[in-house]
């Protein structure tokens, strides 16, 4: 995380000069420390070194702040996403990359765990804010999607069956993405992360002559739980 000493306040009332990226990077680690409810604007004014009005006038209130927040990150999170998923690797090699990035951001050197930022944040706000459920559903299928091309690569390439079900392969993926992300919080070392994320992965490729269960199985499946 960001040091988050600033320099002497300004006179009252003068104009500061501020760098956007630089205050929503800020913004996003008070929230991601305190979440959403907890975060005063004392602590986003402190963490960005702008006062109230300069808040109010370069980013709205601090809902809307938030939401800027999340959009940033989950931007972000994809376009890593993308740089990891190369296709001029295997895709074991790609899948390890997303989450070996994954566990470096959840578990900063030097730092506290922190996990994912949008889960650990917008999962408890999003039950009472629509916008906020929003920005957590479009984003989670943001990453499904990442997955999911890659898979669809892997198959064209021979690497996967043509059988396998590339959607629900890239939600297993995300899955794994989450799980890292809520154990990381939880305190699990990065050795047992990594090694989760490993078995994951070999699950995934596993999926060569993988073939999904028949409707009617599932049916018959999902009864036997009814019971």
């Amino acid at each position: 995380m960001r040091d988050s000493t600033k320099s002497e306040k300004r006179a009252r009332g003068r104009p500061r000069a501020y760098d956007a990226d630089d205050a929503l990077s800020n913004a996003t680690d008070a929230f991601w420390l305190g979440g959403y409810s907890a975060t005063s604007l004392d602590a986003l004014s402190d963490a960005t070194g702008m006062n109230r009005p300069s808040l109010y006038a370069a980013f709205g209130d601090k809902h809307a702040l938030y939401l800027n927040t999340l959009d940033r990150y989950v931007e972000a999170g994809v376009q890593a996403m993308h740089i990891a998923l190369r296709e001029d690797i295997p895709l074991a090699q790609a899948l390890q990359r997303v989450y070996d990035g994954a566990l470096a951001l959840y578990l900063p050197a030097g730092g506290e765990p922190r996990g994912c930022f949008l889960i650990g944040t917008a999962v408890v706000e999003s039950k009472a804010d629509e916008a906020v459920r929003t920005r957590l559903a479009q984003g989670l299928k943001s990453f499904d999607r990442a997955f999911e091309k890659r898979i669809r690569r892997a198959q064209t390439n021979g690497e996967l069956s043509d059988s396998a079900d590339a959607a629900v392969l890239a939600r297993v993926a995300s899955a794994i993405l989450h799980s890292l992300a809520l154990r990381s919080r939880a305190g699990d070392s990065r050795a047992s992360l990594r090694a989760t994320a490993a078995e994951g992965v070999a699950l995934i490729c596993g999926a060569r002559n993988h073939i999904a269960p028949k409707a009617a199985s599932m049916r018959g499946t999902r009864k036997r739980f009814e019971k």
